[in-house]
């Protein structure tokens, strides 16, 4: 489908945000990009006025770098200001809350959210941390479509979204969410269960923590720790992740890896006092995930291509990438 025919087939859609920060107007960025008609709204007087312009640069910033297929006018015209929640959920397909990462705040907002939205519009919490259940009141009439949407920042650059339902949304809403957030451009993944932190932050907060501990116990500078992974895990992780990675760093793929390393990383846990190794029936488990993904007769072949790739960013790193610090 073409982006002028999918903006086409989208031009019903109507997203609500609630929230006017850095996260409320990336998502009103996203959604716009899409075809969706935007309402954006912040209860601060000074954040309405400020966010046009900062959506104006943001725009300008992406059509600089080719990343627009529309003019950054086109886009910004179908996102609104209003004056009210009840403006910014009236005919809404999904209302995106992006207030602050307080509970009681949320738990009102929500409460406002489900008596002025459609009764069929998705309701969703940018939150990084707090589970659904954390905030939506247990007699909240329409607790069945509410969830978290977590995004990475900014979403219209890093486009994963963690769809987080709790155990009272109903599997419908789950699955209108992830398919209206796909539609958006998004990269949706469903988080199975509430978890604090979701999938996004446990993964950044386990390296941060070991990252933390390094230059605690005097091991690496902080300015090393960030070169080790700006030159080593970064690029790699930004062509593939960490299963897919071991997979292919070692022949006979991630159940050769883990049953080499697996002990050395066991020890390491260990000693951050983090006793979590990787049983028989786990590595079972993720071997297949990664077979059927990847059967080992493919495997040179892969690694072929992994090693296209980074050449690839390799080759933009050394002419557009520059320290300008």
């Amino acid at each position: 489908m073409t982006t002028h025919a999918m903006h086409e087939a989208h031009a019903a859609r109507t997203a609500g945000i609630v929230g006017a920060g850095s996260i409320g107007v990336a998502f009103a960025i996203c959604f716009a990009r899409a075809g969706w008609r935007v309402r954006l709204y912040d209860p601060d007087a000074a954040r309405r006025a400020a966010a046009p312009a900062e959506i104006a640069q943001r725009l300008a910033d992406l059509a600089r770098f080719d990343l627009l297929d529309e003019t950054a006018a086109d886009l910004a015209a179908r996102v609104e200001m209003v004056e009210s929640l009840e403006a910014a959920a009236a005919n809404a397909d999904l209302v995106q809350e992006c207030a602050p990462e307080r509970a009681e705040l949320k738990r009102d907002l929500f409460a406002q959210l489900d008596r002025a939205a459609p009764r069929d519009a998705i309701l969703a919490s940018a939150s990084s941390f707090l589970a659904a259940s954390k905030f939506v009141d247990a007699t909240l009439p329409g607790r069945a479509r509410c969830l978290v949407a977590h995004p990475g920042n900014p979403p219209y650059l890093v486009p994963v979204i963690e769809v987080v339902p709790a155990p009272f949304t109903a599997e419908a809403a789950t699955v209108r969410a992830i398919a209206l957030y796909g539609e958006a451009g998004l990269k949706p993944v469903r988080v199975k269960h509430e978890v604090e932190g979701f999938i996004f932050n446990r993964l950044q907060g386990a390296v941060l923590r070991e990252a933390y501990c390094l230059v605690r116990d005097g091991i690496a500078s902080v300015e090393d720790i960030d070169t080790v992974m700006r030159e080593g895990l970064g690029p790699r992780w930004s062509v593939i992740g960490p299963f897919e990675t071991v997979d292919l760093n070692t022949r006979g793929g991630i159940g050769s890896h883990a049953q080499k390393m697996g002990p050395s990383y066991e020890r390491m846990g260990a000693e951050r006092g983090q006793h979590d190794p990787w049983t028989p029936e786990l590595v079972a488990q993720v071997e297949a995930a990664r077979r059927h993904a990847l059967p080992l007769e493919h495997w040179d072949a892969r690694v072929n291509w992994r090693d296209r790739q980074l050449m690839q960013l390799a080759r933009h790193r050394k002419r557009f990438i520059r320290d300008d610090s």
